[in-house]
C-alpha cells in the first residue's frame, strides 16, 4: 500500500482496525492456553487455580447433576468430585443451559466453553463500540477492535479466560437489558434473565431496572429466569425427597459459602468488592447488619439517583452508576466488573464531549478509579504486595470500584438543581 493511500482516512481506519485486531489475537491467544494446558482435575491437585471457576462451577456439577445427584449440595459435591469450591446458588437454569459443556470429556469442555467466552467478550465488546457510536462517530469495526484489544489484554478481560468464569454471558446479558429497556424490551427481558444466572447480579439489576421506570422489562426478565428454572428445581426436589430436604440443602450451600476465606465478609483475604467486605478489611470493623443495610442502602440511593439522571438527559451517567451499584451493594469479585464495560465505554465518549462542563471532572475521576481493577495486572499486583503486603493487593479493586462509585453519587447528586 502506497504511503499516500495509508493517508486516506478509509485507509487509516482499515489499519488500525488490523492492527488493533492482531493485538487483540495476540492476548486473546496467551489467554485461551490455559484451556489446553491446565493438568485434568485430581483430587491432588485440587488448589490449580486455572480453568476454577469451570471445574467447580460449570463441569462438576453439570456431571453431579447429570448422574442424578444435586450439586447444589456441598457435601455431596466435595464427596463425589475432584473440587475446591462449593457450587454457588446460580439459577437452576444454569445446569441445563451450560450442559453441553459437560457431555464432552473435560479438556473438550473447557476449550470450548473458554472459545465461547472469548466470542462473548468479542460480542460485548461490540455492542459497548455500537453504543459509543451513538455519541461520536466511531467506525464499528475500529471501536469493536478497539475495546475487544484492550478487554482481553486487562485483567478482567484475562480472568474471565484463565479462570473459566461466566461472567462474559451475565455482561452481554445485562448490557442488552440495559440498551434495549426502551426500544425493545422484549430483549431487555430476556438479557435481565441472563442476567438472573447470578441472583446477585439479577436481583440488583431487577429492582434498579424498575426503579428506572422499566417496569415490564424488570418483571418479564425475572419471570422468564423462574420458568426457566421451575423445571430444574422440582426435578431436584423428587429427587432429594421433598421441599424439606432441598430447603435443607440451599441453607447448607449458603452456610459454606459464608464461611469459606473467599467469600466470608469479614475475611481478610476475600477479594470481595461488595461495600461491607471492603469496608471489613480497610478498617476491621463490621457493624451489626452490614450486608443487609448496604444492599437497601446503596440500592436505595442509586435508585432515586438513577432516575434524576434519567430525567435530566444524562443516562450514560446512570447506567454507569446503575452497573456500578449491581457490583458494591452485595457478594461480587473483581471480575464482574465486566458488566460495567459498554456503560463505561459510552460514558467516557459523553465525558470527552462535555469535560469542560462544570461537574463533569467528577465523571472523569469515576472512569480512572473504574479503570484500576483492569489495569491491576500482576506486575501490578506484585509491586503492591511488596510495598503494602497481601491484604492491600486483595482490598485495592474493591477500594476503587466503590470509589467510582461514589463520586458518580456526588455528580448525580450535584445535578439536583439541573433541568
Amino acid at each position: 500500500m502506497m504511503l499516500r493511500e495509508l493517508r486516506r482516512p478509509g485507509s487509516a481506519v482499515a489499519v488500525g482496525t488490523a492492527l488493533l485486531a492482531a493485538a487483540g489475537l495476540v492476548s486473546a491467544w496467551w489467554a485461551l492456553r490455559p484451556s489446553w494446558q491446565v493438568p485434568l482435575p485430581t483430587l491432588e491437585n485440587r488448589p490449580e487455580v486455572r480453568l476454577q471457576d469451570f471445574r467447580d462451577a460449570t463441569y462438576f456439577p453439570l456431571r453431579e447433576f447429570l448422574a442424578g445427584g444435586n450439586p447444589y449440595d456441598p457435601a455431596v459435591m466435595f464427596a463425589h468430585w475432584p473440587v475446591r469450591q462449593d457450587f454457588n446458588l446460580y439459577q437452576p437454569y444454569h445446569l441445563v443451559l451450560h450442559l453441553p459443556f459437560a457431555l464432552v470429556d473435560y479438556r473438550v469442555g473447557a476449550v470450548a466453553f473458554v472459545l465461547t467466552s472469548l466470542l462473548l467478550l468479542v460480542l460485548l465488546s461490540l455492542m459497548a463500540a455500537n453504543a459509543v457510536r451513538r455519541v461520536v462517530p466511531l467506525p464499528l469495526a475500529l471501536g469493536t477492535a478497539g475495546i475487544a484489544a484492550a478487554l482481553v489484554t486487562s485483567q478482567i478481560g484475562k480472568a474471565q479466560l484463565y479462570l473459566g468464569q461466566v461472567n462474559p454471558l451475565l455482561a452481554v446479558g445485562a448490557a442488552g437489558a440495559l440498551a434495549a429497556r426502551d426500544r425493545h424490551p422484549r430483549w431487555a427481558a430476556v438479557g435481565l434473565a441472563v442476567a438472573w444466572l447470578k441472583p446477585q447480579f439479577g436481583l440488583p439489576l431487577a429492582v434498579l431496572l424498575l426503579a428506572r421506570g422499566s417496569r415490564r422489562v424488570a418483571l418479564a426478565g425475572t419471570a422468564i429466569a423462574a420458568v426457566a428454572s421451575l423445571p430444574v428445581v422440582v426435578l431436584l426436589v423428587v429427587r432429594g425427597g421433598g421441599i424439606g430436604a432441598f430447603v435443607d440443602v440451599v441453607a447448607a450451600n449458603l452456610a459454606h459459602a459464608t464461611s469459606t476465606d473467599y467469600g466470608a465478609v469479614d475475611s481478610p483475604t476475600a477479594q470481595r468488592i461488595d461495600v461491607p467486605a471492603v469496608l471489613f478489611r480497610v478498617t476491621g470493623w463490621l457493624p451489626p447488619g452490614a450486608e443487609a443495610l448496604a444492599l437497601v442502602g446503596v440500592l436505595a440511593a442509586s435508585a432515586v439517583l438513577a432516575r434524576r439522571l434519567d430525567r435530566t438527559g444524562e443516562a450514560a451517567v446512570a447506567d454507569l452508576l446503575t452497573c456500578l451499584a449491581v457490583v458494591v451493594c452485595v457478594v461480587h469479585q473483581p471480575g464482574d466488573v465486566l458488566v460495567a464495560v459498554p456503560a463505561m465505554a459510552v460514558l467516557a465518549a459523553v465525558w470527552w464531549r462535555r469535560r469542560r462542563e462544570p461537574g463533569w471532572r467528577l465523571a472523569g475521576f469515576s472512569l480512572l478509579a473504574l479503570a484500576f481493577p483492569f489495569a491491576h495486572l500482576y506486575v501490578v499486583d506484585s509491586a503492591i504486595t511488596s510495598v503494602f503486603g497481601s491484604r492491600v493487593a486483595v482490598t485495592a479493586d474493591g477500594v476503587a470500584v466503590i470509589a467510582a462509585w461514589v463520586l458518580l453519587v456526588v455528580f448525580a447528586v450535584r445535578r439536583r438543581g439541573d433541568p
